[in-house]
């Protein structure tokens, strides 16, 4: 590899170079070989000799090590093409959808564009403070699902305002909500999700339309004070779709 390449590659580690060129990085033969089978469009392809043979350029170790954004660096490295997803004006209004409003934390957005891929919900829509997709932390921890779900990035205070307006249902968890396992669920609507700290804002939670609540156990019990974003968005859509297999 040439110096300059080397320098582009590392650049893409900025959110900045990443818009500016519409691409992220992707590591290692499973990923890139599911990238490679999706469609998605791939610039390059770099890998140590005896991996994705035929389909990448050849580098060493000393060069990997340089381009990878990982703690350990993989086999393999792709510079892939951002996909270009165009967000409705609303959430649909005939399918389950997740909101996120402010969570920042890499391995919990990618976390939760895997369980959106496991439970089927193939549109996420973040507010602008949200973390980046396309981060390479977010990317690996979405163990191939960045390819499947789409993920909008939006005014959400704004886009949950229409989607109420449409008669779409809106649920948040609070901690003044209904205990989701007694609470009337629909198979549609948008689940929000907040920030880790602050929890959802008060511009998006107005458009509410049901408050959720999981519940610790037993009620009386002092325990934990929340739980991770993730986990909790995990533990409300494996409800929904256990309520819509019924």
């Amino acid at each position: 590899m040439t110096k300059q390449e080397i320098q582009f590659v590392r650049s893409l580690a900025d959110k900045r170079s990443r818009d500016e060129h519409h691409l992220f990085i992707a590591e290692g033969d499973k990923l890139i070989g599911e990238i490679i089978k999706s469609g998605f469009k791939i610039r390059n392809i770099y890998a140590l000799e005896g991996h994705l043979a035929g389909q990448a350029e050849v580098v060493s170790a000393k060069e990997m090590e340089r381009i990878s954004q990982l703690k350990t660096a993989a086999s393999s490295l792709a510079v892939v093409e951002q996909p270009r997803h165009k967000a409705p004006a609303t959430a649909p209004a005939n399918r389950l959808s997740i909101a996120l409003d402010g969570v920042q934390n890499p391995g919990n957005l990618g976390t939760i564009i895997r369980l959106a891929d496991w439970f089927g919900v193939e549109d996420i829509y973040c507010s602008e403070d949200t973390a980046d997709c396309f981060n390479p932390k977010v990317v690996q921890a979405t163990m191939g699902a960045i390819l499947r779900v789409k993920v909008h990035y939006l005014s959400l205070a704004d886009f949950l305002a229409r989607t109420a307006s449409a008669g779409t249902p809106i649920y948040g968890t609070m901690l003044d909500g209904d205990n989701i396992y007694d609470a009337k669920l629909q198979p549609n609507g948008v689940i929000v999700m907040g920030n880790e700290g602050k929890g959802v804002s008060d511009e998006c939670a107005k458009h509410f339309s049901h408050k959720l609540l999981i519940p610790s156990y037993p009620p009386e019990r002092q325990g934990s004070e929340s739980l991770n974003v993730a986990m909790a968005t995990g533990i409300v859509c494996a409800e929904f779709r256990r309520r819509a297999m019924k």
